[in-house]
């Protein structure tokens, strides 16, 4: 029998079990939610911007089509919604924006409205894990920096491969561990400085300890195309991201 990756999905400290580990990173997102965009800004250069738009350029085949449904998993404070929304017919469908942490989808549905998208966003308070739709719903899912904090990544995948429609497409963005010399003045950064500044700015010091040890144990881009597959999706690939610091992972449901 061909062997297993081993890691499973986000890992808590002190969780003894995957709803344990769940409640316990929706809980730290509560908390972290009020400088949650600051910090992203600051600890990213800004560079989560361009990523983003990268992200929703990548599927305007299908966003340009207002009968495609849209869903945003993990949403957080919704910057990937509001770059799908900027892409999509004033007329289309709504962008379902769906993230577990109440407090991290209040302030997303507050930047919707403010910017003029609230009548064209649908904000959904649910676990990616456990989705409220039906089979075969729904054209394109994507996700932001939030799929490594899920409690089982093939669990997630599956779950994400029975909401589309066939041909509908998954897009994850996330964060990568590079090899060299890069890779280790990345993990320099992230294990040191990056919990430093959250820390000091959002008052969490669990929280920025947690983020830069959830990339490193995220799976390299070859078992994660290679869960992509199991999963069901074809043409499962990764486009990287400024140096391979972050990357698209792009797939089709068979």
């Amino acid at each position: 029998m061909k062997e297993q990756p081993a890691t499973k999905g986000a890992q808590f400290e002190g969780a003894k079990n995957e709803a344990e580990a769940a409640a316990a990173v929706r809980e730290m997102f509560d908390s972290i939610a009020p400088r949650y965009d600051l910090l992203n800004h600051l600890l990213s250069l800004s560079l989560d911007r361009v990523w983003w738009w990268r992200a929703a350029r990548s599927f305007d085949h299908i966003l340009r089509r207002p009968e495609a449904r849209v869903l945003d998993i993990c949403c957080g404070t919704g910057d990937l919604t509001l770059a799908l929304l900027r892409r999509r017919p004033a007329a289309g469908e709504q962008v379902i924006a769906l993230d577990f942490s109440p407090q991290m989808l209040r302030r997303g549905v507050e930047k919707f409205n403010a910017a003029g998208y609230g009548e064209r966003v649908r904000p959904m308070e649910a676990d990616a894990m456990r989705l409220p739709l039906p089979d075969a719903s729904v054209d394109l899912v994507v996700s932001a920096f939030g799929f490594r904090n899920l409690a089982n990544y093939d669990a997630a995948l599956s779950e994400l491969h029975r909401v589309l429609k066939p041909g509908g497409e998954v897009g994850i963005l996330e964060c990568n561990q590079p090899r060299g010399l890069l890779g280790r003045m990345y993990l320099l950064y992230f294990g040191r400085v990056l919990p430093w500044i959250g820390r000091r700015i959002s008052g969490s010091a669990g929280a920025y300890s947690y983020l830069p040890a959830s990339v490193a144990r995220f799976p390299q881009p070859p078992e994660m195309i290679g869960r992509m597959r199991r999963a069901g999706f074809s043409g499962a690939r990764w486009t990287r991201y400024t140096l391979g610091v972050a990357g698209l992972y792009r797939g089709i449901r068979d």
